[in-house]
């Protein structure tokens, strides 16, 4: 493109004359010349390079808290149910088994009967107190408790999502 400028001649008169437009300058129209036209593969390469090292943490912190989070809320919900189920065991009147009242807590959050399990012992004394006594699988010796008998019901609860899992016991006696 040409544009015309003036320029005085030896005698005073004015003439006009064309004259290239320089590259590398904008024109008067405001458009850029060849060299601001756009960025070239290296410049559009380094910039991926520094978004990506930039947002590769980033994204990293996210998954993390986001794991972190889910975590916690699967440990709390474990929590709960465990705490449910050891105050209904521990309020159930004396029998010799409290499965149900485990499994009713790990229900109450839509959970399977599954995700909490007990396991159920009764307590037989020594023949003398200086000497200790045992803890016998199943929580009654025979079908019914008997009097004075002390109950250990340990209650595992897992949560079915998540897979976190806790135990609690509960010693049962009579008051």
């Amino acid at each position: 493109m040409r544009r015309q400028r003036r320029r005085r001649g030896e005698q005073g008169h004015d003439q006009c004359v064309a004259t290239p437009v320089r590259a590398g300058r904008a024109d008067r129209a405001g458009r850029s010349s060849r060299s601001d036209a756009g960025a070239t593969l290296t410049e559009l390469l380094v910039t991926i390079v520094i978004m990506g090292i930039i947002i590769v943490p980033i994204m990293n912190a996210v998954i993390g808290v986001i794991k972190a989070s889910s975590t916690n809320r699967g440990l709390s919900q474990v929590e709960t149910v465990l705490n449910n189920a050891a105050d209904q065991v521990n309020r159930a009147p004396r029998g010799c088994d409290y499965t149900e009242y485990a499994q009713t807590a790990a229900r109450a959050l839509g959970w399977p009967r599954t995700s909490a399990t007990i396991e159920q012992f009764h307590y037989v004394p020594a023949a003398t107190p200086v000497q200790t006594g045992t803890w016998n699988p199943g929580a009654c010796v025979g079908a019914t408790p008997d009097d004075l008998l002390v109950q250990l019901v340990t209650i595992t609860v897992r949560n079915p999502e998540t897979g976190a899992q806790r135990t609690i016991q509960v010693v049962k006696s009579d008051d």
